[in-house]
This record gives C-alpha cells, structure tokens and sequence, in this order.
C-alpha cells in the first residue's frame, strides 16, 4: 500500500502524489496529478493499486538518461497509423520509463526520417511524440528533483552533438 507524500504512476494521468488514503471496505487512494495546470484529484481504488507503480528511483533515472544514446529505437509497424498509434499509446500507458522514452526515441527518429525526404509526417508521430516526452519528463524530473526542462538538458548533454533528437 502506498503512504500519503509518495509519487506513483497512474496509467491514465502520469506522475501523481498521493494525497491522502481512505479505509474501509471502499479504500480509495486520492491521487493529485503532478505537473498539470488544472490537476484535479483522481479517487482511485486500492483493491486496483497493482495498475499503480511506484516512480523510478534517481539511479534508476540517470541510468535511462545515460543509456540513451544507445538505446534501440522500436521497429514495431503495423497495417495503418491508427493500430500503430493505439499500440504505442497502450505502451506509454503500461510500461515502464524507459519503454516511454524508448517511445520517445523512437517516434523523434521517424518524424526525422520523414524529414529527410521531405515529407510530412503523421499528426499521430507528433501526438505519441509529445505524450512520450511529457510522460517521460515528468515521471524523471520527480526521480531527479529537478524540473522537466533540467531533464530535457541532461538529455541533450548524453546525446553531446544530436540535441534535436530528444
């Protein structure tokens, strides 16, 4: 069980604080999304806390930060854009950080590809691009104690060269 002052995960809002714990046989967490203009309290049930994970620890954290260069982008395709696209949203959801900056990665080396040729990429590239980034941000600068632009920074510092590409 979660205590009141921990940040965990949601699948559907991101980083969140726990603000409070309800008993009882309805035992709700009341969760406070972290990083939103209008966050508004989510009660979400305990007997549900398994769809819940704990942030990332600061080692975990720079750990990600570091292997980032050398990380694999994901070679997942699939018949159209809209099964692409509900694929890697159920990832962001889901995953770990390091599958949602993997995401990241990915989508910002396809957008470029698409560059390259002069074409336009799909708004559904930009759209997982900027979830990925966001998701992944918040949920490292709360492991680093730092805001999500100091994150953005130690990206671009571990990539020494491409910082476009986070």
């Amino acid at each position: 069980m979660y205590q009141v002052g921990e940040f965990i995960v949601h699948p559907g809002q991101g980083v969140c604080r726990v603000e409070d714990v309800s008993s009882g046989p309805d035992a709700t967490y009341k969760l406070l999304p972290v990083g939103q203009r209008h966050a508004v309290h989510i009660s979400f049930p305990v007997s549900n806390e398994s769809r819940l994970r704990p942030i990332l620890s600061a080692e975990e954290a720079r750990e990600i930060i570091d292997q980032y260069p050398r990380m694999d982008v994901d070679d997942y395709a699939d018949r159209n854009n809209s099964l692409e696209e509900q694929h890697f949203k159920q990832e962001i959801r889901n995953g770990s950080c390091r599958d949602t900056v993997r995401v990241a990665k990915t989508f910002s080396a396809r957008i470029a590809e698409v560059e390259c040729r002069n074409k336009k990429a799909p708004v559904a590239y930009g759209r997982i691009l900027k979830l990925a980034r966001e998701r992944s941000l918040q949920e490292l600068s709360c492991a680093l104690d730092c805001t999500p632009e100091d994150v953005a920074a130690l990206f671009e510092s571990s990539l020494a060269g491409d910082p476009s590409e986070y």
